[in-house]
């Protein structure tokens, strides 16, 4: 039950952000000890917060929610994961599943990427092409190829930041 971004309103796309700050208040409250609600932008601002939900594992819940608003299907999931298939929809059958800290670290990575680049394109379809299209500035990569490890989704940070402040060589 994929929504597909590319096809989303501006609108949607923000419902769909939205949508994962209810839960991702409740859950951090649980594990931070914030009394105030907190964004999902704010959630990548604080990094002993997110080091608190890597150690302590995201809930499906959320994780489906991130899921909404970021480009990748869910066989890039999968495979970002390390996991098969079958077992994200068993993990999704689950009501009280929390993933591993290794795989909540991959899936915060993954949700980190996507909402810096929807801000520095301006709209998802267009951090989608970009994912998607070799990089010169990449040695010839997709950004999207090279956010399955820490390192290369630190490239994409960085070349992300470049692209934010006009720094194209």
């Amino acid at each position: 039950m994929k929504t597909n971004i590319l096809v989303m309103s501006y609108d949607e796309q923000h419902i769909a952000i939205n949508e994962v700050n209810e839960p991702l208040s409740v859950y951090v409250k649980n594990i931070g000890n914030i009394s105030r609600k907190i964004s999902f932008a704010d959630f990548f601002l604080d990094k002993m917060l997110i080091v608190q939900a890597i150690r302590k594992g995201l809930p499906y819940k959320i994780f489906n929610q991130i899921k909404l608003f970021t480009p990748f299907t869910d066989a890039d999931w999968a495979e970002y994961l390390d996991l098969s298939s079958k077992t994200l929809q068993r993990y999704r059958d689950d009501e009280d599943f929390f993933f591993k800290p290794i795989h909540s670290e991959k899936i915060i990575e993954l949700a980190e990427v996507t909402n810096f680049g929807i801000e520095v394109f301006g709209s998802s379809e267009k951090f989608y092409r970009w994912l998607n299209t070799p990089s010169y500035a990449l040695n010839g990569l997709k950004p999207g190829d090279l956010v399955k490890d820490s390192y290369g989704k630190e490239m994409v940070m960085a070349e992300l930041n470049k692209i934010e402040h006009g720094i194209f060589a």
